[in-house]
């Protein structure tokens, strides 16, 4: 099972349509795959209990489980501040380490409405995953302006649709 985990918890987010258009990409390869939503983060998930396994909420370790049975793992990623966002940060921080994502693939899709189309955000991103022992796809679409470009979860500029398109051709036997 292949998990696409939409990178922020930001209400009505781009990072969710493309999670939604990339599991649709799946779906027509006949990939089984999984959304995990960081909006379906627990509230107090990042306070101190996120430091102690007998604190954690049902959801948290819901989500954790969510992650933990995934084979492959593609990350949508929103550029915010010149990097990617804390809540996925702090969701990372969460998980069991070293063993959640440990020996496991993975991919990344950048997004930012700038020009760089989240480089140095999937930069920092693929430094921690590296870190935790996650090989990561050299593969990874920058959707720049990328506010301009999707309609109702829909892109406008085929070029994107065809990277999203050649990343999962990759993914899958990755």
């Amino acid at each position: 099972m292949i998990l696409i985990i939409s990178g922020t918890n930001r209400p009505d987010s781009l990072s969710l349509q493309i999670a939604q258009l990339y599991q649709t990409l799946l779906t027509q390869r006949h990939q089984p795959s999984e959304i995990l939503d960081l909006q379906d983060l627990p509230l107090d998930f990042a306070s101190p209990a996120l430091y102690n396994r007998e604190l954690y909420s049902q959801e948290f370790l819901d989500l954790r489980a969510q992650v933990a049975s995934a084979q492959k793992i593609v990350f949508i990623v929103p550029e915010y501040n010149n990097s990617f966002p804390g809540v996925l940060k702090a969701f990372i921080d969460g998980l069991e380490y070293p063993h959640a994502l440990r020996n496991k693939k993975g991919a990344l899709v950048g997004l930012s409405t700038g020009s760089q189309g989240g480089a140095l955000a999937l930069s920092h991103l693929t430094d921690i995953l590296n870190y935790c022992g996650l090989h990561v796809l050299a593969q990874k679409p920058r959707l720049a302006f990328v506010h301009k470009h999707l309609q109702a979860g829909i892109f406008t500029n085929p070029l994107y649709l065809q990277l999203l398109e050649e990343q999962v051709e990759a993914l899958i036997p990755f």
